[in-house]
């Protein structure tokens, strides 16, 4: 036994619905122009060439860098942006520049210093980083942990004190 008629006419209506809103979105579809990957520049400006950022205090944190362009009919040749040097990078090789390094090398005995190499991991936009360096340090002696040094383990429970009066 079926459903009544007014309830099969009422299924028939939204699947009639439906089909109609799938064409028209279709049809909408098929009508638009294809998008490029990039927006078409309609002014002769150059690309922004950004320097590295300089921090606002010290040389970490937030801070800010200089945008240039050039080009003809530009309403904005010069923009300043603000930026963020991490604090963790090495300084040595630039707070722009992230690098990956290998364990130290041997202790040479003549030079009494010890070096690693480094590949560029990451750089900050715009950041001219170089794609290898190598750091040095002096040699030392090997460090070896005493028994009293050791630090109590967490989870241990404290001796009671007794209650002062």
């Amino acid at each position: 036994m079926g459903l009544p008629y007014s309830m099969q006419q009422k299924q028939w209506m939204h699947v009639a619905v439906l089909a109609l809103l799938l064409v028209t979105y279709v049809l909408a579809e098929v009508g638009k122009p294809e998008k490029s990957g990039k927006k078409e520049r309609k002014s002769g400006c150059g690309d922004w060439q950004w320097s590295v950022c300089v921090a606002n205090e010290g040389d970490c944190g937030l801070g800010t860098r200089e945008g240039i362009r050039t080009g003809t009919g530009c309403k904005q040749a010069v923009k300043t942006q603000r930026c963020k040097i991490p604090c963790n990078w090495k300084k040595q090789f630039g707070g722009e520049c992230k690098y990956d390094f290998q364990l130290w090398g041997e202790c040479d005995l003549i030079t009494g210093m010890k070096t690693r190499n480094g590949t560029l991991k990451r750089a900050l936009p715009d950041a001219d980083c170089p794609s290898t360096v190598s750091a040095t340090k002096p040699c030392g002696k090997t460090k070896t942990k005493l028994q009293g040094s050791l630090k109590p383990k967490r989870g241990r429970k404290k001796k009671e004190q007794a209650p002062s009066n």
